[in-house]
């Protein structure tokens, strides 16, 4: 009797092990699709701001360009202007690019376990 009822539970036990192997299975598809698909969604996203973005900068300067020769009346004065501004800018961000770092990462890192 004992042997039969260990023999049941070993069965019983074995069906909940792929009854529960099967759900896992089908939760990480799930989660690893959730995780991909905002991946995706957020990247589109980022380019297509990200380009209408750069779009805008572009004829913010150059009319920032025309506006400084105007003052200036030169328009190579104005250019130098506009391109030193943005030389400023780069060497900024290269000085502080460890700190830009952290906030990046606890951003993704944020998205990605939630």
């Amino acid at each position: 009797m004992a042997f039969k009822e260990l023999k049941n539970d070993l069965m019983g036990i074995k069906s909940e092990m792929g009854s529960y192997l099967e759900h896992s299975d089908e939760y990480y598809r799930l989660k690893i699709f959730k995780v991909l698909s905002k991946n995706a969604t957020g990247i589109l996203k980022l380019f297509l701001i990200g380009i209408s973005s750069l779009f805008a900068l572009l004829f913010l300067s150059f009319a920032a360009c025309l506006w400084l020769s105007e003052l200036m009346n030169s328009y190579f004065i104005g250019f130098i202007i506009v391109a030193g501004f943005y030389i400023l800018i780069a060497i900024m961000l290269y000085i502080f690019r460890e700190q830009l770092n952290k906030p990046v990462l606890k951003k993704l890192s944020k998205y990605y376990f939630d």
